[in-house]
């Protein structure tokens, strides 16, 4: 592995703390009891048919703004003043989601029902800890399309911690060849077992803010990652390129502990 060179810190903590929705930035964060962040993805919305409501469903879900209290204790929503006359509203948080329903409700124009967990709602149930990503990784992807900065790509991927002091795609040494073999690594206090790279959707090729597409992004991104491999990234785990980031599993043992911006990164 090459970590002999690199000084790797934790350099962002992106929670979501509504599923879909905007991110917030926190300098410290605790594990929760189902291997995620405390208060990441906390909140999900469903529709009457009892599946998810999200970005890769409906782009609608890009116009909706999320506003959090520094404590994150309450959540204000809002939409632009052209989308009917769904109000600007503030609702406790997470113990809001009833209230919050009827708003999203009035908004997508169907019964909304939002449901909150302790553990969060993870794309991934089995690796279903913080993914990992590096920011000279949003850095070099951002190159490929003019424009649009890291933040831009911050957004568009959605990744709960970002490492700085490493280069690009240095996450992919947190996964093995063999999908049956976990890759220990610690940040701060807590200790990680990276599983696989993180399958990209619908989601990133869009404007975060209106949903508007870039045409062709999937491909761009492809033949770029494909392109670009570093000599570390074990491809055998790459059957397709449209891959970014690193899926983490959190032993329960660790819940209850705290991640902070500038905790070090140690792999092994």
């Amino acid at each position: 592995m090459e970590t002999s060179t690199v000084s790797p810190r934790l350099a962002i903590i992106q929670l979501h703390p509504i599923k879909s929705l905007d991110p917030v930035q926190v300098k410290e964060a605790r594990v929760g009891p189902g291997g995620g962040l405390e208060f990441d993805r906390a909140w999900a919305l469903y529709s009457g048919d009892g599946q998810w409501v999200n970005g890769k469903r409906t782009a609608a879900v890009h116009l909706i703004r999320a506003a959090y209290a520094p404590d994150l204790s309450s959540v204000t929503l809002s939409v632009p003043t052209n989308r009917g006359s769904t109000p600007t509203k503030t609702f406790d948080f997470p113990g809001g989601s009833a209230d919050a329903a009827q708003w999203f409700s009035k908004f997508f124009d169907q019964p909304i029902t939002v449901r909150y967990s302790p553990e969060g709602f993870p794309d991934d149930t089995v690796a279903n800890g913080p993914t990992i990503i590096s920011t000279a990784s949003l850095d070099a992807i951002g190159t490929v399309f003019p424009g649009l900065t890291v933040s831009d790509m911050r957004l568009r991927f959605r990744t709960t911690l970002e490492i700085d002091g490493v280069p690009a795609f240095w996450e992919d040494q947190l996964f093995a060849a063999d999908k049956n073999v976990l890759v220990p690594f610690r940040i701060g206090e807590v200790q990680f077992e990276g599983s696989n790279p993180c399958v990209r959707c619908p989601v990133p090729p869009r404007n975060p803010q209106t949903g508007a597409i870039i045409p062709g992004f999937q491909k761009l991104f492809s033949d770029y990652r494909r392109s670009h491999i570093p000599n570390w990234t074990p491809e055998a785990r790459f059957d397709h390129y449209y891959l970014l980031a690193t899926n983490t599993r959190v032993a329960k043992s660790e819940a209850g502990k705290v991640l902070r911006v500038g905790d070090p990164v140690v792999v092994g």
